[in-house]
């Protein structure tokens, strides 16, 4: 019988420990899997002076497939997360969280069953960051049309893969109208799509507060990343922790499973860690590679592990990792569960350009948006050339043109100019050089309608 090549990054603190008793377990129970070791995190970084090197990485790319064990990013010295680099250099565009209730693992809620898939790239997790001015730093959300599309649909395909009802799309478009308002958009876009699934929506606070008062009204749920990131942890607690997590990072052609939890290092070595979040990890690669019997083997073998009181530490048990590990394997012979549908990892593919370019027709240039440094409210003319000074707010406040708000100022103000005809690019320095003369401008955004609908947002208070 041929075996299944899989990258197997053992990871840092706990990881290995963890590892060795997952890669047990699956040796135990059949899984025809070759293991193809990378290396990652501290070990890495002590043995090729790189986190993340670059053999790891092209077996990834090679195999398709990786288990991965937490891993501990260098403090400092400009090393990125493992985590993050992986699923940036691979485009793994969906974070998957299934989050399940377990027998015997103790918490306020019984019936929790929901699939969390979070979009995986793009958001404040760009990482595009700078100071503006020593006492004020600008993050940038970054939401794209295609990669919402993208990852709307993979949460309505795997909803229909699983025979689930609903898919709720989480936001704060009240707020950020242009981000996660395109993010909203293209949930619906997608759902119609989808007429056998029900499709809702809900704001980020909203669904929190659900998430710990009626977590069994939810199904499955996608979200932009940052709140994917938050909502995947609190979902993990409602069940037992993230010692109790699963995770897969799915991209076109590649998926890394891994166990979201930390290293633990304070554990390490101490055959104290918890391998269930691993172990569930590896559970699902076995089905996203068709090896569903033996993937229900170890799930079944798992659960009545947990059914008859065993457990770790962390979760109010006594066992060690070793004897959780063999308890597991003892119950391995004992399976009469019947596999379920699969969790199937999709390929999706989207023509970015052809979306971005079906949906604009007209861009028109309209304004200017200059951000200046200045101590105090800026006294910059209403008129410079043929721009008109249409507002200036201070941290999202307009304290210009009306009453100055009673607030604290800070040296960073954003001006806000249009003009009634048409603008060139010659206009625009003309304006900087024109600001310039007084004032410091650190750095500017042209002002775009799109199909004659403003592309932009309103100052706070308008």
């Amino acid at each position: 019988m041929s075996k299944h090549k899989v990258v197997f990054i053992k990871g840092d603190g706990i990881g290995p420990e963890i590892s060795d008793a997952v890669e047990e377990i699956l040796y135990k129970a059949g899984a025809p899997i070759e293991w193809i070791y990378g290396d990652a995190g501290m070990s890495a970084l002590h043995k090729y002076g790189n986190p993340l090197p670059k053999e790891t990485l092209d077996a990834i790319k090679k195999f398709s497939i990786a288990l991965k064990a937490p891993t501990e990013t260098p403090i400092g010295g400009g090393h990125k997360s493992v985590n993050v680099t992986i699923r940036k250099s691979l485009d793994l565009y969906a974070n998957v969280r299934p989050v399940k209730s377990l027998p015997g693992v103790e918490t306020p809620f019984k019936n929790v069953d929901m699939i969390l898939v979070r979009e995986n790239v793009e958001d404040t997790y760009g990482g595009i960051e700078n100071f503006q001015t020593p006492s004020v730093a600008q993050c940038l959300k970054i939401i794209t049309r295609p990669g919402s599309l993208k990852v709307c649909r993979y949460a309505f395909e795997i909803a229909r893969s699983q025979n689930r009802k609903k898919v709720t799309c989480v936001h704060k478009a009240n707020i950020h109208k242009m981000s996660d308002g395109l993010f909203l958009e293209c949930f619906r876009e997608v759902a119609l799509e989808y007429p056998d699934i029900q499709a809702e929506d809900a704001l980020v606070d909203n669904a929190s507060m659900q998430f710990v008062k009626n977590p069994e009204r939810f199904d499955v749920l996608v979200k932009p990343n940052l709140y994917g990131d938050i909502l995947s942890d609190i979902a993990a607690g409602l069940v037992g922790g993230l010692g109790v997590a699963p995770g897969a990072n799915i991209g076109d052609s590649i998926a890394v499973f891994e166990a979201v939890h930390g290293s633990a290092p304070d554990i390490a070595g101490k055959n104290l860690a918890n391998p269930t979040a691993l172990l569930l990890s590896a559970i699902a690669m076995l089905r996203h590679i068709f090896e569903f019997q033996i993937a229900d083997k170890i799930e079944h073998a798992l659960r009545q592990t947990f059914k008859d009181g065993i457990k770790t530490k962390d979760l109010g048990g006594s066992a060690s990792t070793s004897e959780f590990t063999d308890e597991i394997l003892q119950r391995l012979d004992h399976n009469t569960l019947q596999h379920q549908d699969p969790h199937k990892i999709l390929k999706i593919k989207i023509d970015s350009d052809e979306v971005l370019a079906s949906k604009v027709k007209d861009t028109k240039l309209v304004g200017v948006d200059v951000y200046v440094q200045h101590h105090g409210l800026p006294p910059i003319s209403n008129k410079i050339g043929k721009f008109k000074l249409h507002t200036i707010s201070n941290r999202g406040t307009k304290v210009y043109p009306g009453e100055m708000p009673d607030i604290l100022l800070v040296d960073w103000h954003h001006c806000r100019f249009f003009s009634d005809s048409e603008i060139h690019e010659s206009d625009i320095f003309e304006l900087l050089n024109e600001i310039s003369k007084n004032f410091k401008w650190i750095h500017i955004e042209k002002i775009f309608e799109f199909d004659g609908k403003p592309a932009f947002s309103k100052s706070q208070g308008e």
